[in-house]
């Protein structure tokens, strides 16, 4: 009977293990103001703390991708072997976390397990909802986002306890992700073999026009993202401490404004299907670098205004995301689509590492101005989706080849 509830709910059952599972991803952040009070860490060692973990996912996404191994074994085995591993690695943190070379290197650990988790969410998708998955993707995407958040909520739901315990709670979520998905298996319509993806290949691609548009809005998302839910617990410290409030406020309302990300994913992906995935991608990307834009300015605003402004931006600042996923898939060529898009996403998260290191060494010099340094990402993003045209609101094809 288990089985067969599995089987007749895949998406429910793979998007609720990638939340699980991608609750490792920023498992320490959760707990970041813990770690500056009780260890001494300051902005900057958090921040190397987040950097490893990109470094490691990049690595371990290449690493598949070049091996091809995510086409020998099923989808389903490894994301539930990399749960496993990352909750183990992600627990022994608690054991390191004061020896900052050990930490570091478990984190980039955590970053290669989670390589395991979130690319192949996305194959289980394909393999189980092939007719659904424009709409399935934004769902997946919201549940990453949602999972990033869940750390800052294990935090809130914590206080009063030692640090260690929201850490140990994401290594329990991420075995719950793994057993979930290794129940369900593989679905019946994943694709054939791709045989051995050549970076090479992937790096040509960049010379399509359409596909070199969408990977540049793409880039640009990338660049402001992560190093904006870097800042959040930083950003919503300073306004708690203008109202003179509990810092218990903080881990809940990081949570919040993280976990809104899950409803622009979701509405943006039930817009794209009326108005095209590029209209909902250059909206999000225009609200998201015009918040960017006007917080520092209005660092002077009354705290609670300013709050809500960070909700708007965890609203807008992912929704694009599942729609420049759609659409590189549209844009990239056929022949080689899969080292294509391991290509784009490795250079993407790439392009998160100098964004969260250099804000977060400046945030003690600069503040909220430190955002300016965020702005280039939209920017360079909207220009280079200029001109370009959505495939999902072009002239209808003729009756014959519909």
């Amino acid at each position: 009977m288990k089985t067969l509830f599995w089987q007749r709910h895949p998406l429910a059952v793979i998007v609720l293990a990638q939340l699980c599972g991608t609750s490792l991803w920023f498992s320490v952040n959760g707990v970041g103001l813990s770690l500056s009070r009780d260890l001494g860490l300051s902005e900057v060692d958090l921040g190397r703390l987040t950097l490893t973990v990109q470094a490691g996912f990049i690595a371990g996404t290449l690493a598949i991708a070049v091996t091809g191994l995510a086409d020998r074994f099923r989808a389903s085995r490894i994301f539930a072997v990399s749960c496993l591993l990352g909750a183990i690695v992600n627990a022994g943190f608690v054991l390191v976390a004061d020896q900052p070379t050990l930490a570091l290197m478990l984190r980039f650990a955590t970053g290669l397990c989670l390589a395991g988790i979130y690319p192949l969410g996305m194959k289980l998708v394909i393999g189980w909802t092939p007719r659904h998955t424009g709409a399935a993707l934004a769902w997946l995407v919201g549940m990453l986002t949602l999972g990033t958040a869940l750390p800052h909520l294990l935090r809130g739901s914590t206080l009063g306890m030692p640090w260690e315990w929201p850490l140990l709670g994401a290594s329990l979520l991420a075995l719950l992700g793994g057993a979930m998905v290794h129940a369900l298996g593989d679905g019946p319509h994943l694709p054939p073999p791709a045989g051995r993806v050549r970076l090479r290949e992937g790096l040509a691609a960049l010379g399509e026009g359409r596909f070199r548009a969408v990977a540049g809005g793409y880039f640009g998302h990338c660049w402001e993202l992560y190093a904006f839910w870097m800042l959040t617990p930083f950003l919503v410290l300073r306004e708690i401490e203008r109202l003179t409030a509990s810092p218990d406020w903080v881990a809940w309302l990081s949570f919040g404004i993280i976990a809104l990300g899950l409803m622009g994913c979701v509405g943006g992906g039930l817009l794209s299907r009326r108005l095209g995935s590029l209209w909902v991608a250059r909206w999000a990307l225009t609200a998201s670098g015009a918040i960017c834009l006007a917080y520092p300015l209005l660092a002077w605003a009354p705290p609670g205004s300013l709050l809500v402004l960070l909700f708007l931006w965890g609203l807008t600042v992912i929704a694009d995301s599942p729609q420049f996923s759609a659409l590189a898939a549209t844009t990239a060529p056929r022949e080689r689509i899969g080292s294509t898009l391991a290509v784009m996403n490795a250079v993407g998260f790439a392009l998160t590492i100098p964004a969260i290191s250099l804000t977060t060494s400046l945030w003690s010099l600069q503040g909220t101005w430190v955002l300016w340094w965020l702005l280039p990402g939209p920017i360079l993003g909207l220009w280079a989706l200029r001109g370009l045209a959505d495939p999902a609101v072009s002239p209808p094809a003729p009756a014959h080849q519909k």
